[in-house]
């Protein structure tokens, strides 16, 4: 009974373990590889495989999916016999894994040397500016050559990227130092060129405004001058028109010789009223000088002892004279009368004048007083001053 127990007992679990041995589960994108008796049999697919227990086994197991590969800083020699230091990223994916585990021992080792190996013939065809400024033409070579050399085991390189291309710390310091020169350069360059252009804006400002300062004198000038002209000739046109009015209202009056000594007498005190005038003497004759004026004036002049001829007064409102606001109208008499008075008024004005500066010498002297003048009546000659 034992011995069956025992029997039983072997049997239940060599069917456990057939059970285990023939039932293989696969994950997605994983591919596992069975060998019956050391020899490729196939590949088990994603999900529930069934196996030939103690026959078949599971030898490898691949991963299908895209896988990412950084490999360390390598040190590269450029053309220009400068180290520098490169680390890469490789992205590549497994198509055909009975060849990625048949074909190659380690495919990602083999990937990392190729990859190095490949960097260096690249590399090594470039200047450090070349290097440093090409990373897009390295990367597509270098995928080209890695595409190609691991097509054979099964795995397509997608792409390649360097991550840092760093060269040595005394090169770096070189070209920062070029970098800032180059960049002090251009600096220099620029604040020339907008000092430049500034000055030739400022220029051309200056010119412009100089042209249009001198448009606006010109034309400034002309505008005075046409100004002037007019001005003269609106002047001389009412001063020939002033003249004109004068010359024919003195002829439409006919004035005679009582008119100038007329004249003559209102003159006599502002000739005695000037400041530097300290002495003035009144002849004893300007009795005789006042009556024979006229005639000597009208001799020396061409003036006639009485005006004859036609000439038009100058036109006045009804043939008067204009009244002033406030002055009243006076008669043709009144007039005459009011004349008459101002004559005898100036003869005794310039009488009193010659004795006041006589006196300044000499005794006073009395003048005779002029009698009031009837408005009809002809003013009388002065008589000379008695020396006492």
């Amino acid at each position: 009974m034992t011995a069956f127990l025992i029997v039983l007992a072997v049997v239940a679990l060599l069917v456990i373990v057939t059970l285990v041995k023939s039932v293989r589960v696969v994950q997605q994108q994983t591919v596992g590889i069975v060998e019956r008796f050391g020899k490729f049999k196939t590949g088990l697919q994603p999900g529930l495989n069934l196996l030939t227990p103690f026959v078949d086994k599971v030898r490898y197991t691949i991963d299908m999916r895209e896988q990412v590969v950084a490999f360390p800083p390598q040190g590269v020699i450029t053309e220009d016999n400068l180290m520098v230091s490169i680390d890469s990223v490789i992205y590549f994916q497994v198509n055909d894994p009975v060849r990625a585990t048949y074909e190659i021992s380690n495919y990602i080792q083999a990937i990392e040397q190729l990859t190095m190996t490949t960097l260096r013939n690249i590399i090594g065809g470039m200047d450090l500016e070349q290097t440093l400024t090409s990373r897009e033409e390295i990367n597509e070579k270098l995928r080209y050559v890695l595409d190609e050399a691991t097509g054979k085991w099964g795995i397509r390189v997608n792409r390649v990227e360097l991550r840092s291309i760093d060269p040595p710390p005394s090169i770096q310091d070189s070209m920062e130092k070029q970098m800032r020169a180059d960049r002090d350069k251009r600096a220099a360059i620029l604040t020339a060129e907008g000092m430049r252009q500034s000055a030739v804006l400022s220029a051309e400002g200056q010119k412009q405004s100089a042209i249009l300062t001198a448009q606006g004198d010109r034309e400034s000038r002309i505008l005075r001058a046409q100004a002037e002209r007019e001005a003269r000739i609106l002047k001389a046109q009412g001063e020939a028109q002033a003249i004109t009015t004068v010359f024919n209202a003195i002829h439409a009056g006919k004035p005679d010789q009582g008119l100038l000594a007329y004249q003559y007498l209102q003159m006599l005190p502002s000739i005695a009223q000037g400041d530097a005038n300290k002495l003035w003497i009144v002849p004893s004759e300007i009795g005789d000088a006042l009556k024979g004026l006229g005639s000597a004036v009208g001799q020396v002049a061409g003036i006639t002892q009485k005006a004859e001829g036609s000439w038009q007064a100058p036109e006045l409102d009804n043939g008067h004279a204009p009244e002033i606001e406030g002055v009243p109208a006076l008669a043709p008499d009144a007039a005459v009368a009011e004349a008459d008075n101002a004559v005898a008024e100036a003869i005794a004005a310039a009488q009193n004048a010659a004795v006041s500066s006589r006196t300044q010498q000499t005794p006073p002297t009395t003048l005779p007083t002029t009698p009031p003048v009837s408005p009809n009546s002809e003013p009388p000659a002065a008589e000379p001053p008695q020396d006492r």
